[in-house]
C-alpha cells in the first residue's frame, strides 16, 4: 500500500472501528463496541450493529455487545476467511436472531498510480451547488449522491458528444477529506474508455485540491473493477456490515 495513504487510512477506519490504527496491521482479529464518532464517513445516524474490515490480513469488528459472545467464537478464524461464504453462514443466522441481516461487501480502492489521460473527449466540470439541478434527472445514480447533507456531492464532471452527456463521475465527500468517486456512463457510449477517462481525471482533481480520493464497488462487478484499476487505483480493503430487516 502506498504510504502516502497508509497512515490516513488507518486512522480513519480506526476512528469509525473505535480501535487503535495498528489494529488493522495486527496479526489476531479484533472486536470492539460500537460507536458513533465525529468525522465519521457517514452512512448512518445509528450505531453499527455489526461492522467488519480486513486490509488482507486480520479483521477488525465492530457490533453491538450482545454479539460479542458470538463474535469471540466467530474471529477465532483467519481474518481474511471471516469475509467468505463458510463463515457468512453462520453469521447471517446470528443477526438474523435480532432482525439483522448482512449487506453486500464493499471493496474499497485508494489511488496508486499517477494516470495522466489523453483528452479524448470534450469535458464539463460543476462544482457544489452548480451539481443540484443534475438531481431531477435520471442516469446519474452512481456518480451522484443526490440531496444527502451529511455526504454532499463536491465535484462531477461530465465528458459530452455536442449538448449530449456522454457520462459523470462525481464525488461525495463522505468524512472530511475522504472523497468518493462514483461513475455513470449512458448506454449508448459504453466500452469506449469514458468511465475510466472521467474516473481519472476526476480522482487527479481530487489529490490535486488536497483531498483523498477512494472508490467502491462490489465483488462481482468487474467493469467496475477495471475503471478503477485502469484509473490509477488498487484494491485496498474490504467491508462488510449489518442492515435491519424490512418489516414483513
Amino acid at each position: 500500500m502506498p504510504s502516502k495513504y497508509l497512515e490516513p487510512l488507518l486512522k480513519q477506519l480506526a476512528l469509525e472501528y473505535n480501535c487503535a490504527p495498528g489494529d488493522f496491521l495486527r496479526p489476531d482479529n479484533i472486536v470492539t463496541q460500537s460507536c458513533l464518532r465525529e468525522n465519521r464517513r457517514h452512512y448512518s445516524d445509528e450505531k453499527p450493529f455489526f461492522h467488519m474490515a480486513t486490509l488482507g490480513q486480520n479483521a477488525v469488528i465492530t457490533a453491538d455487545r450482545k454479539l460479542h459472545p458470538f463474535l469471540r467464537i466467530f474471529a477465532r478464524e483467519k481474518g481474511r476467511a471471516l469475509f467468505e461464504f463458510p463463515s457468512l453462514l453462520p453469521l447471517e443466522r446470528e443477526l438474523s436472531q435480532y432482525g439483522y441481516t448482512l449487506m453486500s461487501s464493499f471493496h474499497m480502492f485508494l489511488p496508486k498510480h499517477d494516470v495522466r489521460p489523453e483528452s479524448r473527449y470534450p469535458v464539463q466540470w460543476f462544482y457544489g451547488e452548480a451539481i443540484h439541478p443534475f438531481y431531477d434527472k435520471a442516469g446519474f445514480e452512481n456518480a451522484l449522491n443526490g440531496k444527502n447533507c451529511a455526504r454532499p456531492d463536491r465535484i462531477a464532471v461530465c465528458a459530452l458528444d455536442g449538448t449530449a452527456i456522454m457520462g459523470m463521475a462525481g464525488c461525495s465527500e463522505d468524512a472530511p477529506g475522504w472523497l468518493q468517486i462514483g461513475v455513470d456512463v449512458m448506454p449508448a457510449y459504453r466500452s469506449r474508455g469514458v468511465g475510466t477517462y472521467l474516473v481519472a481525471l476526476l480522482k487527479n482533481e481530487i489529490i490535486a485540491r488536497g483531498a483523498i480520493p477512494f472508490y467502491g464497488t462490489s465483488l462481482s462487478n468487474y467493469h467496475s473493477w477495471n475503471i478503477a484499476i485502469n484509473s490509477g487505483f488498487y484494491p485496498a480493503w474490504v467491508e462488510i456490515g449489518a442492515k435491519k430487516k424490512p418489516l414483513s
